[in-house]
């Protein structure tokens, strides 16, 4: 499991850092757990006019369903191979369940084909049923979870699956609890407030070399489905607010083609009800 930098045999291989795949064990999906992707290339379905820049073209894909509720109580299931997922950075687990669902999650570093994974709900642990042991792909609620534990796949809301931290290679750590709250150090360094009841799962998301990546040539994106992005100051004044004058100029504020102050500008505005749960911001203040 890492990367491998290619021997600069050609120019878009010279400084290419690429995955080596060495961590999946099987190459061919869940028949059952796929779903068709219609892809809108970046364009209205209305009018066919481009609503999102950059965007088209790409490989085709087909989309993995994948467990993030984690709300199969206390039914042991078995690893049965770590896959790619063209949606994600990360890479997803096979489990095939004791009763022969199978679903897909997260693939947390540290778990292995063979292994067995096993999650509670909130309502089973309140009843006192055996608790899960804490290693890496069991699921609890934030209540029985030891501070100090690293975590991922959160729930915000308790039982609408989880919404954060779940891209390769990142972890939140719980930092204390009280009587209604879990106090949770999220990976951009904001502590925020989540409730004891949501459902998290334990360890860290796998394939941290994921930052390592370089595609070195265009090609590579175009295959990800993006499309060239063309400088604003290579433009004419009435395609982009830097566009025009003579030669390169300086002298302007960076601005968005539709004149959004960007790079620096804050465009926040006001307080959201949503900021009361946020006890430290991602910049280290308080909230």
């Amino acid at each position: 499991m890492g990367v491998r930098k290619l021997k600069p045999v050609t120019n878009g291989q010279r400084h290419a850092v690429l995955y080596d795949f060495a961590e999946l064990t099987k190459d061919e999906p869940e028949k059952s757990l796929l779903v068709h992707w219609v892809r809108a290339k970046g364009r209205s379905r209305q009018q066919g006019k481009i609503t999102a820049r950059h965007r088209g073209g790409g490989h085709k894909k087909r989309y993995r369903l994948i467990d993030f509720k984690r709300d199969k109580s206390l039914v042991p299931a078995k690893v049965v191979s770590i896959e790619y997922d063209p949606f994600r950075s990360a890479r997803i687990a096979l489990l095939h369940y004791l009763d022969g669902e199978k679903r897909y999650i997260i693939w947390p570093e540290g778990l292995n084909v063979g292994d067995t994974v096993v999650s509670i709900s909130y309502e089973d642990a309140e009843a006192g049923k055996e608790l899960p042991e804490i290693k890496p792909g069991n699921a609890l609620p934030l209540k029985y979870i030891p501070d100090g534990t690293f975590i991922h796949n959160i729930e915000l809301v308790p039982g609408r699956g989880g919404k954060i931290v779940r891209s390769a290679g990142t972890s939140a750590q719980i930092l204390g609890k009280s009587d209604k709250y879990a106090q949770v150090r999220l990976p951009s360094g904001e502590v925020r407030l989540i409730n004891l009841k949501c459902m998290a799962t334990v360890g860290t998301v796998g394939l941290a070399e994921h930052e390592l990546i370089k595609y070195g040539k265009a090609g590579r994106y175009r295959w990800l489905g993006w499309r060239p992005s063309v400088r604003g100051t290579a433009m004419n004044p009435v395609d982009h607010p830097h566009g025009g004058g003579e030669g390169k100029t300086k002298g302007k504020h960076p601005e968005s083609p539709w004149g959004w102050k960007t790079k620096g500008y804050k465009t926040k505005r006001g307080r959201k009800a949503k900021n009361k749960f946020v006890l430290v911001t991602r910049k280290g203040g308080k909230a």
